[in-house]
C-alpha cells in the first residue's frame, strides 16, 4: 500500500493491491487450507462431496449477488457451479450430511466496485489449487471424474492473469485497496463459516469492512 500522497510508480498500484489483499487474508487463508478435509493425505469421496457442497453454498449466493451490478468485476461462476452440480450428481456420490450448511450473509447491495474486486479475489483464487488437488486425487477417487477440480483444459492460469489485469487497472489507490481488502476479508469469513472449523480471525484494522 502506498505510504504517501505521492503518485505511485508504474505498476506499483498492482503490486501494492496484491500485497494488501494477501496480507488482509493471510490468517484466514492459512486457517482454511489447514483444516479442509479435502487437503488431507487420506481424503475420500465423502470429503470431496463435502468440499463441493461447501463451495456450492458459498458460490451460488455470491454469483447471484455479483450479477446484480452493472460495473466492477465481471467473472461469471456459472460454469464452475455447473461442474459442481455435475460432480454431485455423479453415481456413487455420498448423500449430503445433516444439518444443512449455515446460511450465508446478506451481501451489501451498495458495495463499491473495489469491495467487489476483493470478493472476487477470493473466489478466483480459490480455483488455483484445483489442478494440484486433481493430480493428487484423480487416481484415488476414480472413477469419479472430479470435474470441478479438473476445470478448464488450459487450467486456471489464463483466467487468473485476466483477473489480475483487472485488479491492476481498477484497484490502484489507497482507498480502493482498503475497500478491496475489506471485501476479500468478508468473502473469506463467509466460506470459513461453512468450513468444518467456523472460528474466524479478527479482521485487521487495515481491512475493516466499510460502514
Amino acid at each position: 500500500m502506498n505510504r504517501s500522497n505521492e503518485p505511485a510508480a508504474p505498476g506499483a498500484g498492482h503490486a501494492d493491491s496484491l500485497a494488501a489483499l494477501r496480507a488482509a487474508t493471510d490468517s484466514r487463508h492459512q486457517q482454511l487450507d489447514s483444516g479442509l478435509p479435502i487437503g488431507a493425505p487420506g481424503a475420500t469421496l465423502d470429503d470431496y462431496a463435502g468440499h463441493l457442497r461447501m463451495l456450492q453454498a458459498w458460490l451460488a449466493p455470491l454469483q447471484a449477488w455479483l450479477a446484480g451490478f452493472e460495473d466492477g468485476p465481471r467473472f461469471d461462476q456459472g460454469r464452475r457451479l455447473a461442474l459442481i452440480d455435475a460432480d454431485l450428481a455423479e453415481p456413487g456420490m455420498p448423500a449430503p450430511p445433516e444439518p444443512a450448511p449455515a446460511p450465508q450473509p446478506a451481501w451489501p447491495r451498495d458495495a463499491s466496485p473495489a469491495w467487489r474486486w476483493g470478493v472476487c479475489y477470493v473466489i478466483e483464487g480459490s480455483q488455483l489449487g484445483g489442478a494440484v488437488l486433481y493430480g493428487r486425487l484423480a487416481e484415488r477417487l476414480a472413477p469419479h471424474p472430479l470435474r470441478y477440480l479438473k476445470g478448464d483444459t488450459a487450467g486456471p492460469g489464463p483466467r487468473w492473469r485476466t483477473f489480475m489485469q483487472g485488479v491492476r487497472e481498477q484497484v490502484d489507490t489507497p482507498d480502493a485497496i482498503r475497500e478491496a481488502s475489506a471485501g476479500a476479508c468478508a468473502a473469506f469469513d463467509a466460506i470459513l463459516a461453512l468450513a468444518p472449523h467456523a472460528a474466524t480471525p479478527a479482521c485487521s484494522a487495515s481491512a475493516e469492512k466499510r460502514a
